[in-house]
């Protein structure tokens, strides 16, 4: 499985595109039907439920992360709520063959992004922030595991 590591960024052109890092698109293309062969790399994006940036995620991500609803009655209050909340918002496109996507405007909006994007690596998805945004976002972060002394168990326990 392919993990999105790091942060990178890259310019946001007038007409809304933006190049995915090199490293991003690699582990779309692995983690998509068409496999690391592929031509272009298929990408989901959504807005963020927690944070004022843009997820992306993996074809196969996107289908794992949205599995659970199986658990839901298919006319459920509650499954309506997280159909419409997953998929509502959700855009999918491919990169360019430049390695390109052209984010939507109501996206771009809503993470507040002007000329410059910060990727941002997320074990299985990614993020798309304003850089400085970004940049205080990853301080939160290392900040309440270091005031929570928090560490990793082995063997992925919680």
């Amino acid at each position: 499985m392919g993990h999105f590591i790091g942060t990178h960024q890259n310019k946001l052109d007038a007409k809304g595109r933006v190049s995915v890092p090199a490293s991003f698109r690699s582990v779309l293309k692995k983690m998509s039907h068409a496999g690391e062969g592929a031509l272009v790399a298929p990408v989901i994006l959504r807005p963020s439920i927690k944070y004022p940036c843009i997820e992306g995620w993996t074809e196969l991500g996107f289908e794992a992360l949205s599995a659970p609803l199986a658990n839901y009655d298919q006319f459920s209050a509650e499954h309506d709520d997280f159909v419409m909340a997953l998929f509502g918002d959700a855009t999918p496109m491919e990169t360019d063959k430049e390695g390109r996507i052209l984010l939507p405007a109501d996206l771009i909006t809503y993470a507040g992004l002007t000329d410059m994007v910060a990727f941002i690596g997320n074990d299985k998805f990614f993020q798309i922030w304003e850089p400085a945004a970004g940049v205080r976002r990853l301080a939160e972060a290392r900040e309440r595991v270091n005031a929570a002394k928090l560490t990793l168990r082995a063997g992925g326990a919680a």
